[in-house]
């Protein structure tokens, strides 16, 4: 299924390694390619939606490392390189992998062997709760967080992330579908007010108008959504 593919971008100034790996990616039946550029700057438009970028190391105005560093919310990343001395710089961002020019394909393969795991991981990111327990556990940044249910005060979605704000002030930000989210949550402790929010319906202070004070923050509440959350409350 396309929801289950692995959408890929690949970044190099040398047409022979994007040929290359273009052909290694169009043998792999859990890959996509979106998007094959000669720098890193025309990728931007494209890497909402991208898993995995493959990019080269040392190309013109931009190298492949500080375009890496320049992401706030990086995708999987796996760089190609000929040069072996960026291999500690690599591990700092955190890449899946680092493949040394000339690439075979064994090589290749391995490598997205990794991302596979990993994207695993992402994509099954909130394990809900299944034996009526008060809290669910969340995988985030490579650890599994335990969330209570008490202590969570909204959710809010940000593209294909949400993140879970919490009482004490904590944020954790997940891979995940805030409308997958809505589903799994306690439909009798939470709510969806926005069609950027999910809030704890024990934590909501006051609502006003168009407006839910909660945690003494004030956030939006969506026309769609008003009914329900005062059928919720009453």
């Amino acid at each position: 299924m396309e929801n289950d593919l692995i959408k890929v971008v690949i970044i190099d100034d040398e047409f022979p390694a994007r040929k290359l790996l273009s052909e290694y990616v169009s043998k792999l039946s859990m890959l996509q390619l979106v998007g094959v550029y000669e720098n890193a700057i025309q990728s931007v438009k494209d890497l909402q939606q991208v898993d995995l970028i493959l990019t080269d190391i040392q190309m013109p105005e931009l190298s492949g490392l500080d375009f890496i560093r320049s992401l706030k919310e990086k995708p999987m990343v796996i760089f190609t390189t000929a040069y072996k001395e960026y291999a500690l710089d690599s591990y700092e961002l955190e890449a899946v992998d680092y493949l040394l020019k000339p690439i075979s394909f064994p090589r290749f393969v391995q490598a997205i062997n990794k991302v596979t795991e990993r994207i695993k991981l992402k994509r099954q990111s909130l394990t809900p709760d299944k034996q009526g327990k008060d809290y669910f556990m969340v995988k985030a940044d490579y650890k599994l967080y335990r969330i209570d249910y008490a202590n969570l005060l909204y959710v809010e979605g940000q593209s294909e992330y949400v993140t879970f704000h919490l009482k004490d002030k904590k944020r954790i930000t997940a891979y995940y579908s805030l409308k997958k989210l809505e589903e799994e949550l306690p439909a009798n402790e939470f709510v969806r007010i926005h069609k950027s929010y999910i809030v704890s319906l024990s934590n909501i202070d006051e609502v006003e108008g168009n407006m839910v004070s909660i945690g003494g923050l004030k956030l939006s509440i969506g026309k769609n959504y008003k009914d329900l959350l005062l059928d919720k409350l009453n």
